[in-house]
């Protein structure tokens, strides 16, 4: 499958799914559905309802050849509330009363949930439907899942988060979970063209999410885009500000990046300048390069004694896990300690930063998705910013027919706000382009 950009992929896929699901005893045509999150909240509660059965039809028919999903079987909200009738998918690392969470891994093959995550538990109470569970990556980590892109099948979705990030990207839930301790939201994000959100750490609650990094691990959103997601955080009750002009920032120099995200970003850069965004040059590649290795080492010190009990027992069934329990199981606590030292003076520096360019800009990803599914990508753009506890946001660049490639924007710890609202501003500049 060539890549194509994403409103044919979908009209395709919703020609497919109208061709085997649509028809009805009496032949009329089958209720329309909303795709975006923009469009269900908006919607009439009487919409919203009639919508729930195509939006099963819609995955039924397009799920087989992205596989999105571990297992779709709508739980009945616990409430009633702004997001009353609205589906939502969560990653297979969150744990969800009688569904299936089995951390991506054939060790935990069958395994079903006892209880609801704590953010589980708060949007069924608000009036959400939990679908089902969505694909990821063996304990969150590197083994891929078999979800594929929906952008171009050939190519992964990226991971950890893979099946949320597909099944937003094709159309099939408005939005969904995921959880970050590397790049798991925003990099899958960038990938498949979507907008990926990690809040401020520790500002969404963790329990009942299975661990990886403590001092890392973050729960994320995935919607079709920044509008969206302001919208979707909105109906959270969170706090969305107001719309600000200050100036923003760049890395100069660049980081390593390939090519095609080196130039696309430049460009848009150059297109935001000429729109009237201020953006000033800023000096961070090498601290961005010292926080990659600072939070590989709490990711694999953290990340292997949280999996030693359970290497003792599975050994090599842990597949990508196992090497890292061996490697960080001979990190020893010195070099540990060093690297949350570095990043906490590293938190103090950008908060520094932040007060003169309150967003700084920097790619989502180093390129498009990798061709095939045996790696999900790497996670050194946004290895950094998980490590600082910044909130981040990514929306899709113009890039025509070509794979996505995302602009991630970071503000300061607590500036989630401020993130989402320029992601909002930046997108509407964008598509201007």
């Amino acid at each position: 499958m060539s890549a194509i950009d994403r409103r044919s992929f979908l009209a395709a896929i919703v020609a497919a799914a109208a061709r085997a699901n649509s028809a009805t005893a009496d032949g009329q045509a089958a209720t329309s559905r909303p795709e975006t999150f923009t469009q269900w909240i908006g919607a009439s509660r009487k919409a919203r309802a009639d919508a729930l059965q195509p939006c099963l039809d819609f995955i039924r028919a397009s799920d087989p050849s992205i596989r999105a999903w571990v297992q779709v079987q709508p739980e009945r909200p616990t409430g009633n509330g702004k997001l009353s009738d609205i589906p939502f998918g969560a990653k297979d690392i969150i744990e969800t009363k009688g569904l299936a969470t089995e951390y991506g891994s054939p060790i935990y093959k069958g395994r079903i949930g006892t209880a609801d995550a704590a953010i589980v538990r708060n949007l069924r109470g608000r009036g959400a439907v939990l679908l089902g569970k969505t694909h990821t990556t063996a304990f969150a980590y590197r083994t891929p899942a078999p979800t594929r892109n929906p952008r171009d099948l050939t190519h992964t979705p990226g991971g950890s988060s893979s099946g949320s990030a597909a099944a937003v990207a094709a159309g099939m839930v408005p939005f969904a979970l995921g959880t970050q301790t590397g790049g798991s939201v925003l990099r899958p994000a960038s990938f498949c063209g979507v907008t990926g959100f990690k809040p401020t750490y520790g500002l969404l609650p963790m329990e009942g999410v299975f661990p990886f990094a403590k001092s890392l691990d973050t729960l994320g959103l995935f919607t079709h885009s920044a509008a969206d997601m302001i919208a979707l955080w909105e109906s959270l009750d969170y706090p969305t500000g107001r719309s600000e002009e200050f100036p923003l920032a760049v890395p100069e120099p660049m980081p390593d990046v390939e090519p095609a995200m080196a130039s696309t970003f430049e460009k848009t850069v150059t297109h935001l300048r000429r729109a009237g965004v201020a953006i000033r040059p800023i000096d961070i590649a090498p601290m961005l390069a010292r926080l990659v290795d600072a939070s590989r080492i709490v990711m694999f010190y953290e990340g292997a004694r949280f999996h030693e009990q359970r290497f003792k027992q599975y050994g090599d069934r842990l597949e990508d896990m196992a090497n890292l329990v061996r490697e960080g199981l001979r990190i020893p606590p010195a070099r540990y300690g060093e690297s949350m030292a570095y990043i906490g003076e590293c938190r103090s520096t950008v908060a520094e930063l932040y007060k003169a360019t309150p967003i700084i800009l920097v790619p989502a990803a180093p390129g498009p998705a990798p061709l095939g599914l045996a790696s999900t990508g790497d996670s050194r753009m946004n290895a950094p910013w998980t490590a600082l506890g910044t909130p981040a946001i990514t929306v899709p660049m113009p890039v025509g027919s070509a794979l996505p490639l995302g602009l991630q924007l970071t503000a300061d710890r607590g500036q989630d706000a401020s993130v989402l609202r320029a992601a909002v501003r930046l997108e509407t500049l964008l598509r201007q382009q």
